[in-house]
C-alpha cells in the first residue's frame, strides 16, 4: 500500500513520462489519484507536468474543493471531469487527461477509435467514443462525459484531447499510452490504403480472451450497448451517444452507418 508521499512521487514520474512522450505541450494535461471516498490528489494548474516535484501536488475533496495546496499552487481547472468519473465509477482509482498527438487528431476530426485492427487494442482498450465538445474548466465537459462512463474506460474529448481511467495511476497512464499507440497505427494504416479489420468471429475470440484474463474495467466484452448480435467493434454504435435512452442499433442500421462512414472517409481521402 503506497503512502501519500509515494503517490505524489509517482504522479511526478508519470508527469515526466507524459511530457517526454509528447502527450502534452507546455502546461497541458492533468491527472488525479483517489485516496479515499473524499480525498483525492491532483496535479496543479499552470505548470508543466514534466517538471513537477511532490510539493506541487494538491489535495481536493469529492466536490473538487481544495483541502491542501502549497503556496503558489492550486488544483487543475479540469478537476470537475475527474470528480465526475470517480462519482460514477467507484471502481476507478486514477484518471489521466492528456493531448496525445494522434488520438487528439482523431478527436479534432470527430472520428471515434472503434476499428478492430490489433488484438491488444481490442482486448485491453475496447472501443473509444467521442464525448461531445465542452468548454474547458466548465461543467459542460463532465456533463457530456457522463453518459459514456458506465460503458468505457477511455474517451476522446471532441476538439480537446483524451481521457482514460483505471484502478490505479500506472494502469490509467498505460491506457493512455495504448490509446495513442492504437491511434497512431490506425492513422498510418489509413495512409497505406486502409486497415484490415477483424471480423465478428475473430472479435468474439478476443473478447473471450479478455474474460479469461479477468481484466478490470468496462469493456464491450462484458457489456455492449447496441443490444444486438453484433460485436461492439463491428456495429458502429460507439460513434453514437451511449445512454440508457439510446435506441438499439440493428444490423441494417449498422450496415447503413458503415456505408455512410466509408463514403465520407473516401471523400476526405482517408
Amino acid at each position: 500500500m503506497q503512502n501519500e508521499f509515494e503517490i505524489k512521487k509517482q504522479m511526478c514520474e508519470i508527469g515526466k513520462r507524459v511530457y517526454g512522450r509528447n502527450m502534452v505541450a507546455a502546461n497541458d494535461g492533468n491527472f488525479s489519484v483517489k485516496l479515499n471516498d473524499n480525498e483525492f490528489l491532483c496535479t496543479p494548474t499552470g505548470v508543466s507536468k514534466g517538471f513537477m516535484t511532490p510539493e506541487y501536488i494538491c489535495k481536493v475533496d469529492a466536490q473538487g474543493n481544495t483541502i491542501q495546496a502549497n503556496k503558489g499552487f492550486k488544483p487543475s481547472s479540469e478537476i470537475k471531469m475527474h470528480m465526475r468519473v470517480y462519482a460514477k465509477r467507484p471502481d476507478v482509482g486514477a484518471v489521466v487527461h492528456a493531448h496525445p498527438t494522434f488520438a487528439t487528431s482523431f478527436a479534432i476530426a470527430g472520428i471515434p477509435l472503434t476499428q478492430p485492427i490489433m488484438p491488444e487494442a481490442v482486448i485491453a482498450l475496447g472501443c473509444v467514443p467521442i464525448a461531445e465538445y465542452g468548454t474547458p474548466s466548465t461543467m459542460e465537459i463532465p456533463d457530456n462525459l457522463e453518459k459514456y462512463l458506465p460503458y468505457f474506460d477511455a474517451v476522446l474529448l471532441e476538439s480537446h484531447g483524451a481521457l482514460t481511467w483505471s484502478t490505479d495511476l500506472l494502469a490509467a497512464y498505460h491506457k493512455m499510452e495504448s490509446l495513442e499507440f492504437y491511434a497512431e497505427l490506425l492513422y498510418k494504416s489509413k495512409q497505406l490504403g486502409g486497415p484490415k479489420e477483424f471480423d465478428k468471429e475473430q472479435i468474439k475470440k478476443l473478447y473471450e480472451i479478455r474474460r479469461q484474463m479477468g481484466l478490470p474495467g468496462k469493456h464491450p466484452a462484458d457489456l455492449c450497448q447496441n443490444k444486438t448480435e453484433l460485436n461492439c467493434h463491428n456495429c458502429g454504435g460507439c460513434a453514437i451517444a451511449h445512454s440508457d435512452a439510446a435506441p438499439a442499433i440493428n444490423s441494417a442500421d449498422a450496415d447503413t452507418v458503415a456505408e455512410i462512414t466509408k463514403k465520407v472517409m473516401a471523400q476526405l481521402g482517408l
